[in-house]
């Protein structure tokens, strides 16, 4: 039994992405979902800091974890991803150069998507005002790793080849995330195959169905309250 600790995020998304992928291959792992009330302060709770101290889901919890011992937590959603296709042998190749490639856009998206299409969305969507310097710079950042992106698509399939793997499902969540700050995906037709590929997906629909299964306010605007909880900023009056 898996106790994955979950909010409707895009790294939340992640690791829903892969337990349901798991389903659909013939491995599927028994999980729990213990929603993680990010609005609410959940993930400063004491029992959740002790298997995530950096106050931060996704997390798990492995009830048999395959040594046998006593049940194992991780946190990190690029950490679980590699956990979870390590203990089921799927959707990480074993091949040295498929391996690699997934490894390298794996944490392509933990380094640099992630983070960068995170900050557009804090200063496009979020910000108590607008900056325009940072405004500029992280759409110019995200546009550049959609661009890094789009050329790596370009004859495959997927970002490590044929195969369908992790990385796809780390990076997939990242894509379209801001509704209320779009940006332009004319200019990258790679990314859009792709992405329209996964979403299409039976295993996608189900990892995104659990969304209001959980958060049923999904999607709706935060309080202020709420931003002050996540970002640590008074809202401007």
């Amino acid at each position: 039994m898996i106790d994955l600790y979950y909010w409707p995020t895009p790294n939340g998304h992640k690791i829903t992405l892969l337990l349901e992928e798991l389903a659909e291959a013939g491995a599927p792992l028994e999980y729990r979902v213990h929603g993680v009330d990010i609005g609410n302060g959940d993930q400063f709770k004491p029992e959740f800091l002790a298997i995530s101290p950096n106050n931060k889901m996704p997390a798990i919890v492995d009830h048999a974890p395959a040594d046998g011992g006593a049940p194992l937590s991780v946190f990190e959603s690029g950490a679980i991803l590699l956990y979870l296709a390590g203990k089921t042998g799927r959707f990480l190749p074993t091949d040295l150069r498929g391996r690699t490639a997934t490894l390298e856009w794996l944490f392509w998206q933990m380094a640099g998507l992630g983070p960068m299409t995170g900050q557009y969305g804090h200063f496009h969507v979020y910000a108590p005002e607008p900056i325009e310097y940072a405004q500029t710079r992280y759409a110019n950042e995200a546009n550049r790793l959609l661009g890094v992106l789009d050329r790596r698509l370009a004859g495959r399939a997927f970002v490590a080849g044929d195969e369908y793997t992790i990385a796809d499902m780390a990076i997939y969540p990242w894509i379209g995330v801001y509704d209320k700050a779009p940006i332009d995906m004319a200019p990258y037709p790679e990314v859009r195959r792709w992405h329209a590929a996964i979403r299409a997906r039976p295993a996608t629909a189900r990892a995104y169905a659990l969304a209001k299964q959980v958060n049923p306010d999904a999607g709706k605007p935060m309080s202020d309250e709420q931003k002050k909880l996540l970002f640590g900023i008074e809202p401007k009056r």
